[in-house]
């Protein structure tokens, strides 16, 4: 790894520096050599913050035990930065894309296509699990990417549908490594960081928090050519996703379900408003098909 990838990680894990004041770091600092040597007033001169969080910085930036951390997460983990050539290039030009990615499992799944974002309610209907294996069972006996949350619903059941079809699965989670959410879903995170990858920007020792969800829903959106709603009210984290997928000029699909169900609501909407009604597997296959040109374009920037 590169020195400036360890720079980063290091200012990374530094509580209080949020990544639009990293930006602004590596816009003044691109090598991140002189962070070590700033006086307090080059930080405040420069970055309009208070005397205070400037001393909270230089105390991190000279913490051993941090440093010893760090090495010890990156013999344990994947850790990948916006500097290394291993990061997902499908990453790289998105709005606000994340500049540290801790993974576990396999790194080459980033870079295999067709792959799909599924994501939905996690209060589904009865019928949710026999609908998504009769929707995603042709296209997983082809091995497509299967990305989701590992969130419970529809997220964990896009997973645990891969895992019994022996196809790739990633979950991007909205903790680290060492807090699994939901505590009900560890099994399923060992699972599938033993036959898929997990994805974290949140350091192993963070602990899950409200705000982290939506965020990483641009990761999940991101990662992949499109992204299928399968069951979702008109106000969810799902929508949310739909929002960045958007921002980002990927796909979206959705699928329609009945009028008298709540959960159908956000996905009929979204057809409403233009995106690609599924209903059988074709669907799928035939919109990653118009959309391969373009996809190629994404990951070659």
């Amino acid at each position: 790894m590169e020195k400036v990838s360890w720079r980063l990680i290091h200012l990374h894990q530094i509580h209080g520096i949020t990544r639009q004041l990293i930006w602004k770091i590596l816009k003044a600092d691109p090598s991140l050599t002189s962070i070590y040597q700033w006086t307090n007033d080059e930080w405040i001169k420069l970055f309009n913050i208070s005397d205070n969080q400037v001393w909270k910085i230089k105390a991190n930036l000279l913490n051993k035990e941090l440093q010893r951390n760090i090495v010890k997460q990156a013999k344990k983990y994947n850790i990948l930065t916006i500097f290394d050539h291993q990061y997902p290039p499908q990453l790289r030009n998105i709005p606000d894309p994340p500049l540290v990615l801790y993974t576990t499992g396999d790194i080459s799944l980033l870079n295999q296509t067709p792959n799909l974002s599924v994501v939905g309610t996690r209060y589904p209907s009865e019928n949710a699990k026999n609908l998504m294996n009769q929707l995603l069972r042709p296209i997983l006996k082809k091995r497509w990417i299967i990305v989701s949350g590992m969130a419970t619903g529809i997220d964990g059941y896009a997973h645990e549908l891969a895992l019994a079809y022996n196809s790739p699965t990633i979950a991007v989670l909205g903790s680290g490594f060492e807090h699994i959410y939901p505590n009900q879903h560890l099994t399923l995170f060992n699972e599938i960081a033993s036959k898929g990858l997990v994805i974290s920007e949140y350091p192993p020792y963070t602990p899950p928090q409200k705000y982290h969800f939506p965020e990483r829903n641009r990761i999940i959106s991101g990662l992949t050519f499109g992204t299928i709603v399968i069951e979702a009210k008109t106000k969810s984290g799902s929508l949310i996703t739909v929002d960045q997928a958007l921002e980002q000029g990927r796909d979206v699909l959705a699928v329609p379900g009945s009028i008298l169900k709540n959960t159908s609501e956000g996905c009929n909407q979204l057809i409403q408003d233009g995106a690609k009604l599924v209903q059988t597997a074709n669907d799928i296959e035939s919109e990653w098909e118009d959309s391969k040109m373009k996809w190629a374009k994404i990951t070659s920037l």
